[in-house]
Formats: C-alpha cells, structure tokens, sequence
C-alpha cells in the first residue's frame, strides 16, 4: 500500500485515515480515484452530506461523493459518487453479514477485519481484477459473511460458490498467535486470510471460467483428486512432507492443488502491495555486499512495464531489508520465507494469468463486452 499525501496541505497521510494530522481536513478513499483524499461539504448541499474533494481551488464542475454508511460506525472511511443508488461503498456493500455488534468486543473486531478487506479491495483494483466503481449499486469480486461461533458450532473460514467466510475470533491477536502456534504457522493475519481466500475465489473467475485448468494442472498438479480426502491425509500426517520447501511457497500449499493454488496467490498479492509501499517511498535498494548499482524500485502496479523476473530481482533485496529492520527491534522476521525455483515459478503462472487477464479486460472495455461473471460457482474450499 502506497502512502498518500493530503490534496489540501500535501501532508503524508495513510491508508485508515479519516483526517489530516496536519491541517485537519477530513478524509475520505474515492474508489473510483483509488486514492485517499481531502475533502469537504459541497457549498449548499452541507445537510444532505454531499462531498467533493478539497483543493485549493476546487472546481465548480467537481465530481460530488457521500460517505459510507458504515463511516457512522467508524468502521469505514471509504466514499461513493453521490449518484450510486447504495448507502455503502463498493467494499462495505461486499459484506453480507457482520458479527453480532451487541457484543461489546465485535465491534473491533469487525473494524479491524472491514479494514483488512478494503485493504484486499485496493490490491485488487489496482491490478484490474476488481472494479473501483461498478454501476447501480452493484459490487464486483467475491462476498463475505464475518461470523463468531456459537456453542457446538464452530465457525470455519472458508471459500464456497463466491461467500468467503472468515471467523471474527481471528481479528483476536491473542487466538491468532494461538492458532498460528498450534498449527507450527511461521504468519497468520487477517489481511492474508482474505487474500488466500480470494484466491479461491479467482480459482474460479480466471482458471476455470477463464479456460486455464489445463495451463494450471501443468504447474500445480490435477484439482479433481479428492479435496477432502486430501486435506485429511494432510492433517493426518502432522502436516506436509519433509523437504516440501523445493516446491511450494508454504506448507500448507502442499495439502491440495486448490490450495496451493490459494497460497500463491496470497504470496503475490503480498509481494506487489509490500513493492509498491517500498515504491511510494522512493526506496533505493541494493543487496549490501555486492557490486550491483542501486536502482529505485519499481511499482508493480504498472502493468506494462514490470517484468516478473525485475519484480523478484527487486523482491529479495526488499525482503532482505524488511528483516534486517525487524531484527534491528528485536521482533521476528516479517517475511519468514524463501522461494525455490519452482515456487517462483508458480509465482511466475500467477502473475502471468493476472497481466493476461487485464489485457483481455481491457479488450472488453473498449469493445463494451464485460468477459466475466459476477459470482461464479465453485466448490467450498478452506
């Protein structure tokens, strides 16, 4: 994620915010600007909260905005065009069920879980697989149900026919160090239980709507061999198979195509939002040691001039930094993995899958041809 600055003082500001620090403008994300603005009520319109962006000499013609509802819960900061029939912006409207707000506690969590996924939202508009403004109310990408468990039944996240489900006990840091420790997990956060969820999601969007399965069976081996039987015999194991680090980007990509398939792509989507942080800063990288000259990193998000080999070469020493300054705190390492060959080659299929799919689209919006569904079906995967 790429820092912003404020239209109206150009002061830093930061994702989650909803007010300047430095010249306390409001804030708000305009979806269809993918960017954190200034903004301020429309001269006349100030009871019917109507917004425009707040500059230093503001257009008469400007585009008009209206807060989220859910801003009046604190819970979101994003805005819509004041013409959108919906009261909910294009990530909020994505969410089908929230926990049970009676409960003192679920409030936070299902803040911290809301921004996790508009944090999701933003990687995916910006590498084209999401609209930032679909027509009339809709939404575009998968939805979500936030749910708490009940006596004799727990809840399971998951991915089935387009619903991602997520137990809010995981916006808990407590339960989820616990259940990182207990399942031997070197990271678990929210924000990559949405996006390995979301991988699933795209499983179905890009490979099998997308008329891929034959590429993918190539790199990550055939999906019809028993999903629940697999993961069982995973389990059962204790986990995957010694020396499963020559092949995979984690262990548990090793229970299941789909799974590994899920666990790819989270790792790329981690690995093109930490660029385009290191990116948004102007950081200047070389490997120290070596004779290389020191180049500035690239922001992945410019489809057509990033190459993935450029991408991994600036990766590592981005990683290599990213520890070295955790270490340098005493805290472990943020990026506790290292990529085989033939992990990054399955880095490569997605990478390619998602530039191939965003030239099509692009073919589409020009042709006025929308190539995709809005919910595809597809089996529950954890």
């Amino acid at each position: 994620m790429k820092t912003f600055h404020c239209d109206h003082c150009h002061h830093p500001i930061f994702f989650e915010n909803v007010q300047c620090l430095q010249c306390g403008s409001e804030l708000a994300f305009l979806p269809d600007r993918l960017a954190l603005c200034a903004v301020e009520s429309v001269p006349g319109h100030e009871d019917e909260g109507l917004l425009r962006r707040k500059t230093r000499k503001p257009r008469a013609d400007a585009p008009q905005y209206k807060m989220c509802s859910n801003a009046q819960l604190q819970a979101c900061n994003f805005a819509l065009p004041a013409s959108d029939p919906s009261a909910y912006c294009v990530s909020c409207r994505q969410t089908h069920m929230v926990p049970d707000l009676s409960v003192p506690e679920n409030h936070e969590r299902w803040y911290r879980i809301e921004v996790a996924k508009r944090r999701l939202f933003y990687t995916l508009a910006r590498l084209g697989l999401a609209s930032p403004n679909p027509p009339d109310g809709q939404g575009d990408g998968p939805v979500f149900e936030f749910l708490a468990d009940l006596p004799g039944q727990q809840v399971i996240t998951g991915h089935a026919n387009g619903l991602i489900t997520l137990n809010i006990a995981e916006a808990d840091d407590t339960e989820r160090v616990r259940r990182r420790v207990a399942l031997h997990e070197p990271y678990r956060t929210l924000l990559g239980h949405l996006r390995h969820e979301s991988g699933h999601f795209y499983w179905d969007r890009l490979i099998k709507d997308g008329g891929r399965t034959e590429a993918f069976r190539e790199v990550f081996g055939d999906e019809t061999v028993d999903y629940t039987q697999a993961l069982n015999a995973y389990y059962d194991a204790g986990g995957a198979p010694d020396g499963w680090e020559t092949q995979y980007v984690s262990a548990y990509a090793t229970s299941h195509p789909w799974e590994d398939w899920a666990e790819t792509w989270a790792h790329y989507l981690h690995m093109v939002d930490l660029m385009e942080t290191a990116s948004s800063y102007n950081a200047k990288l070389v490997v120290p040691g070596t004779d290389e000259e020191t180049e500035e990193v690239t922001d992945p998000f410019e489809r057509d001039g990033v190459d993935f080999d450029h991408l991994v070469d600036q990766w590592i020493p981005v990683t290599l930094m990213l520890n070295s300054l955790n270490r340098s705190l005493g805290q472990e390492d943020a990026y506790p993995f290292a990529l085989s060959r033939a992990a990054l080659e399955k880095l490569r299929f997605v990478h390619n899958v998602i530039d191939e799919q965003c030239r099509l689209s692009k073919k589409a919006d020009r042709s006025g041809v929308t190539p995709r569904a809005p919910f595809p079906a597809g089996s529950g995967r954890a």
